[in-house]
């Protein structure tokens, strides 16, 4: 029997869509991913077939072969460990392939089955909506992220059982409410704030005509005379980030995997990178294309410290 769940896959700060193809014919015990996997994605083999025992449901003991197309595109992460198993128990009749369809899935499965956050929600959402898609199921833990986009339809799951469960009618899960940009900037509280800053008038005239036109500032002077401080405040006297803005940032920090918990990002990021950091770190890239330093300061302010010895 032959199952397709559609997902998608992160390349930089970019989804793209994958299609799981389950095929599950008679032979000797096998289970198979191809698709031109990395080393996590072939072992959801294992984390598959650990989720589904200790959920209850019988790990098939026949010939399974999961094709990830398109082939000719690497796939990376642990992402499309809750497609594999859904496709799994498509091809066993246990979910209708019907209620898989126009449905975008994608999550981490852990050893008892519970689903685990993935990085690049944000953008593989986005991504898929440019294509048209409007159903989605992913991890419980992303929901905060994605909540900002309207059109959307997300099912958030915190287990594979709760994933069957929705999939078969037993219990549907309720999709998540849209929340309004505004309401998110009415809740947000910054740690540090301009105005607690007292006297560095100079100083504070610099940021403020720095901010005002968008213009780098030199910080001159001993170590504990406030640089810093100042430095950190900074983003508190810019105007604040549109929506647009918003999620441009977010998906940036949504495709590093440091998106905070409340989600969205509605304050203006703050980056201060070691002045001993690598060239890799502040550039970004590497062998899974990861945002640099400098790439998550889009949209905030980059502090960089350089440190003069005499």
């Amino acid at each position: 029997m032959l199952a397709f769940v559609s997902s998608c896959g992160l390349s930089g700060i970019d989804g793209f869509a994958v299609s799981a193809e389950v095929n599950l014919t008679h032979g000797m015990p096998l289970f198979e991913i191809v698709g031109l996997p990395d080393a996590s994605v072939k072992e959801s083999r294992e984390r598959v077939r650990a989720a589904l025992k200790n959920s209850g449901y019988q790990f098939p003991a026949e010939r399974l072969i999961v094709n990830l197309a398109p082939a000719d595109l690497k796939k990376e992460g642990p992402a499309f460990d809750l497609p594999i198993a859904l496709g799994t128990l498509a091809c066993m009749g246990l979910i209708d392939q019907e209620a898989l369809g126009g449905l975008c899935v994608f999550g981490e499965l852990s050893l008892n089955g519970a689903v685990r956050p993935v990085r690049g929600a944000l953008p593989m959402v986005i991504s898929a909506m440019e294509r048209g898609v409007r159903r989605f199921m992913l991890p419980a833990d992303c929901a905060g992220e994605v909540s900002c986009i309207e059109g959307a339809q997300i099912f958030p799951v915190a287990s594979l059982g709760e994933a069957v469960r929705h999939l078969t009618g037993e219990v549907p899960v309720e999709p998540i409410r849209p929340v309004d940009y505004q309401t998110l900037i009415s809740r947000r509280q910054y740690a540090e704030d301009f105005c607690h800053v007292k006297g560095q008038a100079k100083a504070k005239r610099a940021l403020e005509i720095a901010a005002a036109g968008g213009h780098c500032v030199l910080l001159i002077g001993t170590p504990g005379s406030g640089k810093t401080l100042m430095a950190r405040c900074m983003p508190t006297i810019l105007p604040d980030m549109t929506f647009e803005e918003a999620l441009e940032t977010t998906r940036i920090h949504s495709a590093a995997g440091i998106v905070p918990p409340s989600g969205l990002l509605t304050e203006r990021p703050f980056r201060s990178p070691h002045h001993t950091a690598s060239h890799a770190s502040l550039v970004g890239g590497g062998p899974n294309a990861l945002p640099g330093e400098i790439s998550k300061a889009h949209n905030g302010v980059l502090r960089y410290c350089v440190t003069r010895y005499t």
